[in-house]
């Protein structure tokens, strides 16, 4: 059997610092993430959890360090490639259907082999919705819509910012189930969290946000 500890992690930072207005928000950070984990990314509000997703998914420049996805430097394609990224906003289209929004987001950013679309929606709960609009979606729907495309997703990494807000206790479990499966299969997740909630039944680390502004 082959030493899996010898395997890059799938993402790994150093030096990593972010500043807004010259203004640290956090870093120096160094940690790593391999398959089978969950580093969960603590803070309170305003410590800096959701600015460093965005800089790991490369939606905000980081002032100093480095990133690394499977020992390689993350570039735009690369990070595509590796990382789902679920962040406050849903990403979807008001004017669309449930279903039509995960064809939608599945041409964007590919789709696992053997997932079905429907399927996915039954899994988060939403059999039955496949063509409710989006706007007639409450905000727990349309969390869990985002759920169904971060299931359907083929990226290894998953960046999850504030997973359990609009979820009621099923939603929670929902999430934890997902996180488990998704590890288990091989993948890695980064989850901000205030810590009102149990942590995921996985193997888990902490990183612990102290910024000033985020």
């Amino acid at each position: 059997m082959s030493d899996s500890s010898a395997a890059p992690p799938l993402l790994a930072a150093h030096g990593l610092a972010f500043s807004r207005d010259e203004v640290p928000v956090f870093g120096p950070l160094e940690f790593a993430v391999g398959r089978g984990e969950a580093l969960l990314v603590q803070g309170s509000n305003g410590a800096g959890k959701t600015t460093l997703l965005r800089v790991l998914a490369g939606l905000l420049r980081a002032d100093a360090g480095t990133i690394r996805l499977k020992d390689t430097a993350a570039d735009p394609a690369l990070r595509a490639q590796q990382i789902a990224y679920l962040g406050h906003l849903p990403g979807l289209k008001a004017d669309l259907s449930a279903l039509q929004n995960l064809r939608w987001l599945c041409g964007l950013h590919g789709q696992h082999l053997g997932l079905a679309l429907e399927a996915a929606l039954a899994l988060v709960g939403l059999a039955g919705f496949e063509d409710a609009p989006l706007r007639s979606l409450s905000a727990g729907q349309k969390k869990r819509l985002g759920l169904a495309r971060l299931w359907l997703s083929p990226a290894p990494l998953w960046l999850l910012d504030e997973p359990y807000a609009n979820l009621d206790l099923e939603g929670i479990q929902l999430v934890n189930r997902m996180v488990e499966a998704h590890l288990r299969d091989g993948g890695a997740a980064l989850i901000t969290t205030h810590g009102a909630y149990a942590a995921p039944p996985v193997r888990t680390r902490l990183l612990e946000l102290r910024g000033r502004t985020e």
